[in-house]
């Protein structure tokens, strides 16, 4: 009970919550901090609604990009796929150092305003750490255990199933840590499209010049990152074999 109290994941979460549900009970400090703003607490939609729309962009083109990034690295890893590991490679890379605001620009004409866009972004963007991590996992797994899967008579999807992949397991979850927490951060862009989430304020608070809202909107998605990370060291934890 007392480590309980003692973890940042409890404090960062309550932190989070609290402004979250109930970010008016900073008003005061708004109203002296900036007395010529009104209104001092962003109302153009709702903290939680806010967060729940940037969760769905997030989830959804981080699912994305690990379900593919894995099945990238399980491909080149094989024989047959091993001359085109190079390519693979490149291809992420591509879409990493693509600055995801020009993603945005050419995604629009072809997928309208919205989330579709910001999505399309985020998955780009977060797919190389997904590749790498997880074709460093994979051949990281030792040659004798993968020889005594074999010897157990495994075919070669079961022993990638039960062997290979349970044990690259932690690596692979830190490229998707990393992915995971780039994408809420670059997921603010996506207001600029029109999507919802903690950009929102942002924008607003730059378009007129009311810095309450950028501080708002700035706090929660820093948060919801840091919360996020912690999260999922956690688990990579967890998933690490003993030693």
């Amino acid at each position: 009970m007392r480590a309980a109290w003692k973890s940042p994941v409890l404090w960062v979460g309550l932190l989070f919550a609290f402004l979250l549900l109930d970010m008016r009970q900073l008003q005061p400090l708004f109203t002296a901090a900036f007395p010529g703003v009104r209104p001092e607490i962003f109302d153009r939609a709702s903290f939680l609604e806010l967060f729940w729309s940037h969760l769905a962009l997030v989830a959804v083109a981080s699912g994305a990009a690990t379900v593919v990034g894995i099945a990238l690295a399980v491909f080149v890893t094989r024989p047959a796929g091993s001359d085109f590991r190079t390519l693979v490679n490149v291809a992420a890379t591509i879409g990493q150092t693509f600055p995801p605001a020009a993603v945005l620009a050419l995604a629009v004409p072809a997928l309208g305003f919205g989330p579709r866009p910001t999505m399309m972004a985020l998955f780009l963007y977060g797919l190389l750490p997904i590749v790498e991590n997880s074709i460093a996992g994979i051949e990281g797994v030792p040659a004798a255990v993968r020889d005594a899967a074999s010897g157990m008579g495994l075919s070669r999807w079961q022993a990638l199933r039960d062997v290979e992949l349970p044990l690259a397991a932690p690596v692979i979850l830190a490229g998707v840590r990393v992915s995971v927490t780039i994408g809420i951060g670059t997921a603010t862009i996506g207001s600029a499209v029109g999507a919802l989430t903690f950009g929102t304020p942002i924008f607003d608070g730059l378009a007129g010049n009311k810095l309450p809202y950028v501080i708002q909107g700035a706090m929660l998605v820093a948060l919801f990152a840091i919360l996020t990370d912690l999260m999922l060291a956690r688990l990579a934890r967890v998933l690490s074999p003993p030693g």
